[in-house]
């Protein structure tokens, strides 16, 4: 299908120097399951986008390239005035031209969805979120949780290798 990546991965960053737990999730935690232990490929802004690269074009064409789009839903996401360019392109590609499947993580306890993009909203009404309740677990990195089960459930199918 000429696409490089399962999934493209939408977080919002922090402009703080603080380390949070979405970003340990992203660059530690996903990869970890995802990639080294489902065999699954994700494209991650700040680590599958180089520098210098004209950031808004690195973002379409890596989209394009992904069968998935991964949005980590949480307060900082909500409460942000200005919604991040790659959140823009997602929905705008998974709404109008609905050639993306987009895949939703409550990372956190959202509650009322009212403050969210209708776009978003629209998505949760027609699919729901998978939510993050893993740090009450002993082993978030488990593959077998019924969170990273549920989200290989809606990843696409991994080619069979012979």
């Amino acid at each position: 299908d000429g696409k490089i990546y399962d999934a493209y991965v939408i977080y919002p960053r922090s402009h703080t120097n603080e380390a949070n737990f979405v970003e340990y999730f992203v660059y530690q935690i996903m990869p970890d399951i995802l990639e080294n232990k489902c065999g699954y490929k994700l494209c991650i802004y700040g680590r599958d986008i180089y520098p210098g690269e004209d950031t808004a074009s690195a973002i379409e064409k890596r989209m394009q390239k992904s069968r998935r789009l991964i949005i980590l839903l949480t307060q900082q996401l909500i409460n942000c005035k200005e919604p991040a360019y790659d959140q823009h392109i997602a929905l705008y590609n998974a709404l109008i031209q609905n050639d993306t499947k987009v895949i939703l993580l409550e990372m956190e306890t959202i509650g009322t969805y009212e403050k969210l993009q209708e776009s978003l909203r629209f998505i949760i009404k027609q699919q729901g979120t998978i939510k993050w309740k893993e740090q009450h677990t002993v082993h978030p990195q488990s593959s077998n949780s019924k969170f990273w089960k549920q989200v290989r459930y809606h990843m696409p199918l991994m080619p069979k290798s012979s």
